[in-house]
């Protein structure tokens, strides 16, 4: 019995109510042996049910309303508006019934049938709504549609869930014939909810998508109606002055405030502290699991605690508690710019690191929150008789509270300078009198100190490097950055690195690729745009109008910063939007279609390689149209590419692959979709890339000739299919990628080129895949043959050690650069470079010079460069 917490915590709460009637101890000890010990694995698997269901049915929201914040706002505040009007509403018939057990029960069922009926049911309503909101629904408008869809469609379970907990304290306070156990029961019951979010996120969903998740939370359910009707109708009989020794007066006004008050004030502390811990952790599904778990452990061993400690508490438990969780409160606001050097030691451990981190983080302001809450639903109890009350009032607030957060507290103070008035907040709600000032002032010193420090900066800034710009919103924080050699770049959330002034020819590429694919393309449509790059190169492209979408308004903000002479000229047209529900939304067509970079282990992003996804921005194509998914490859690990490849090629059975560059630090893979996956036609290429409006260009983008172009090919639709093999489906139901984020996030500290090499040394490229019969003839062993060049060139890169300068890069990188030349006289990138390290040595070893330019002649014979070069400078 010891090793059961909350078990503990209630059988200590009957021992001291017991001990008044001695006669009566051993018929009570049996009694609370079978109906009180019995109910602790019920309250708590109801907990575990009732998050498992939230942490499902949010997600599944998110793929209908998107991920912009006042769509998740509004879902939030749907989720516990059926909470509090389940809570109001069964208030009294719970109070009143004969039989709690048997309303109990039926509360479960309905949860567990409104469970089955939404595996259903909300997919269905997400995607109805998407079009009637459109395309850039107002916020007041997205927020009240985000509001309604979950109220309504998870109303009859909401409103179930929000009986529960009134139903499983009278119960237990039955079973036990103690009317002091509201804080055991709501600690034991948000204990189980830990259990449940943790389990949910880490074993059921990865294991069996969102739908098998909410069949195993149905049998939790079902479980819990059978257990609660088997156990039977055993009750202690509660005296009066029981009844009247336990209560504490408290004008109910006040009470209703303090519940209000609390609720809005916790969860906005919640919102706050997940919105800083983006910034300096992995920000993944389990990263918000581990917080929530952790937030939810805190009040679970409050309420815990407090049923065992603080059973007689009258106004000055009160006030401790107040002023404790405000103390609490602002210790996190310290902790909190070092979290990062804590947070970066406990990467190698993983996810057990990040759940330490968290825990840090919400231990100490949750417990006391928890014992709060506990403290308070007893009053409400003693007064009124059940707990309903307290929790309709707690989550009326609690709804509110993001909000409050996102909307006001950030924008006005920052996610960090917030935390102040949040702490400030709990000491207004001291009970008046002297003591109140006493208990306040060692809070109002701290946040006086805090409030009179400026605010910490959780961006990163490189040695010899400069903070140029922030942006804070309430999704994120995003920072224009220089390095030491002068290189601009987008920061997001203090460790995700944006595009740059470095990378703005790659980016271009990442544009031009698509569009040259495409036979004659006029509109094209861009998810996600980074430093904005991208979309400045698309416009660049005659005759094509360019539209580009953005989740961040922060993002959007910072471009002026990354603007050239290019970006001055091109006005393409951003909508600030999500971009799963903009495509779902669009009525429009597009000839091509980009998505950018989407890191896979960041929360939200694993939507975006979805077959949903890839079937709904299908039905955006024009005919012949063009979609072009960028994958990076330095942030993947092989499962997780595999899997995207595999519902690619299911909505784009002719997809093929290719790369944007030759470099192995950043390398990139384009999965190219055509619409109607017709052959690619050479001559038509050929004849756009001597067009005089598109050379200027495509040419110093390094794309000339078709040879340029397609050396990028990595794969046909029957070679990519070989190399993804058989697997999981990434789908909205099944999200793969979304859960395989550990594996992601390690991928980081892997050499970049790792998964890249995989790539090229599994894959033989066929021009049979790519050309027409006529056009492979003449031109089928020349692209092999630059093919294995370009695979030989990548090899070379990747073997270089460190990172080489001057001599010992030419030493280091010639002899592979020199292979593939051999394998390919038209390989430009290594006869560039090679030309290069020859005209760098003739001004300081001159016979290096030499036999190095007659390797280059012997190795490509049919070129006259290094031959002129020899004549001229050598008489050779």
């Amino acid at each position: 019995m010891q090793s059961d917490p909350a078990g503990e915590a209630i059988a200590s709460a009957d021992d001291v109510a017991t001990r008044p009637h001695a006669d009566a101890a051993p018929a009570r000890h049996h009694r609370r042996i079978h109906g009180g010990w019995t109910l602790i694995p019920i309250v708590a698997a109801s907990g575990f049910a009732g998050l498992g269901y939230e942490i499902a049915w949010t997600r599944q929201l998110s793929l209908a309303l998107g991920t912009e914040m006042m769509a998740v706002l509004g879902a939030i505040a749907g989720f516990f508006a059926g909470l509090a009007l389940g809570a109001f509403a069964l208030d009294g018939p719970i109070r009143r019934a004969k039989s709690p057990r048997t309303i109990y029960a039926a509360l479960e069922a309905v949860i567990g049938l409104w469970g089955l009926v939404n595996v259903w049911l909300l997919p269905t309503a997400g995607r109805v709504l998407s079009p009637l909101l459109g395309t850039e629904p107002a916020p007041a408008l997205l927020w009240a549609a985000s509001f309604m869809l979950p109220t309504l469609v998870l109303l009859p379970a909401t409103m179930a869930m929000g009986g529960t907990l009134a139903a499983l304290e009278r119960m237990t306070r039955e079973a036990l014939g103690d009317t002091y156990i509201s804080a055991g029961v709501y600690g034991a019951n948000t204990a189980g909810a830990v259990a449940g979010t943790l389990v949910s996120t880490f074993v059921l969903i990865p294991a069996f998508g969102f739908s098998g998740t909410l069949f195993c939370l149905v049998a939790v359910n079902a479980a819990c109606a059978l257990g609660t009707l088997v156990i039977g109708a055993s009750s202690n009989q509660i005296t009066p002055e029981a009844e009247e020794r336990e209560q504490h007066a408290i004008g109910e006004l006040r009470l209703t405030i303090t519940l209000f008050a609390t609720g809005l004030l916790g969860v906005a502390f919640e919102v706050l502290v997940v919105r800083l811990a983006a910034q300096v952790m992995q920000d993944t599904v389990y990263t918000f699991a581990g917080l929530l778990a952790a937030y939810l452990l805190g009040t679970a061993a409050g309420g815990l605690v407090w049923q065992r400690a603080g059973r007689h508490a009258g106004d000055g438990g009160l006030r401790c508690l107040l002023a404790g969780t405000a103390l609490a409160c602002l210790t996190t606001a310290v902790l909190a710019p070092h979290i990062a050097r804590i947070a970066e030691s406990a990467v190698e451990a993983g996810i057990i690191g990040e759940l330490a981190v968290v825990t840090v983080l919400f231990l100490a302001p949750s417990t006391a929150m928890g014992a709060l809450f506990g403290l308070l639903a007893q009053r409400v109890r003693d007064q009124r008789g059940s707990l309903g009350w307290a929790v309709g009032i707690n989550s009326i607030g609690a709804s509110i509270a993001p909000l409050l957060a996102a909307q006001l507290l950030i924008p006005t103070f920052g996610a960090w300078t917030a935390l102040i008035p949040i702490a400030l907040g709990y000491l207004l709600l001291l009970p008046p009198g002297r003591a109140a000032f006493a208990w306040s002032v060692a809070p109002a010193i701290v946040a006086l100190i805090l409030w009179v420090r400026p605010a910490p900066s959780l961006t990163k800034v490189p040695p010899g490097g400069a903070l140029l710009a922030v942006r804070e919103g309430p999704m994120v924080t995003a920072s224009v950055v220089d390095d030491a050699s002068g290189t601009r770049y987008l920061d997001v959330n203090g460790h995700f690195r944006m595009g740059g002034t470095s990378s703005v020819r790659s980016d271009y590429r990442q544009a031009m690729l698509p569009l040259l694919l495409h036979p004659e393309p006029h509109r094209a449509l861009f998810l996600g745009i980074g430093t904005g790059a991208t979309v400045i190169g698309g416009s660049q492209m005659p005759g094509v109008t360019v539209q580009a979408v953005e989740l961040s308004r922060e993002v959007v903000d910072l471009l002026p910063w990354f603007a050239t002479p290019a970006a001055g000229r091109a006005k393409p047209r951003v909508t600030v939007a999500d971009a799963r529900r903009y495509v779902a939304a669009d009525t429009d067509s597009h000839d091509v279609i980009v998505a950018d970079l989407f890191h896979p282990a960041l929360d939200g992003s694993g939507s975006l390689y979805t077959i949903e996804h890839f079937e709904a921005v299908k039905k955006r194509l024009a005919p012949q149209g063009v979609f072009c998914q960028w994958l990076p490859l330095y942030q993947l690990d092989l499962p997780s590419l595999r899997a995207i490849i595999r519902a690619f090629l299911e909505v784009y059975p002719g997809g093929s692959a290719w790369l944007n560059h030759y470099s192995v630090r950043t390398p990139m893979l384009a999965l190219i979709g055509p619409r109607d996956g017709e052959h690619f036609d050479l001559d038509r290429l050929a004849a756009r890339l001597r067009d005089p409006l598109v050379r200027p260009v495509a040419g110093p983008l390094g794309f000339e000739t078709p040879i340029d172009l397609l050396g990028q090919y990595v794969a046909g639709p029957r070679a990519l299919s070989a190399f993804a093999g058989a697997g999981a489906r990434n789908t909205d139901d099944y999200p793969f990628v979304a859960f395989d984020a550990h594996r992601n996030v390690r991928a980081l500290t892997a050499p970049p080129w790792s998964l890249l090499l995989a790539i090229t040394r599994a894959i033989q490229p066929d021009p049979a895949e790519l050309l027409a019969p006529p056009q492979r003839d003449h031109l089928g062993e020349r692209l092999t043959a630059y093919w294995r060049a370009r695979n030989r060139f990548l090899e070379a890169g990747a073997a270089l050690p460190g990172d080489p300068r001057g001599r010992t890069l030419i030493e280091a990188a010639s002899p592979g650069l020199l292979d593939a030349l051999r394998l390919s006289p038209e390989f430009d990138p290594a006869y560039g470079p090679l030309m290069g390290m020859a005209k760098s040595l003739m001004a300081s070893d001159r016979t290096a010079a030499a036999r190095l330019l007659r390797e280059i002649n012997e190795a490509a014979p049919s070129r006259e460069e290094a031959r002129e070069l020899l004549a001229r400078e050598f008489g050779q």
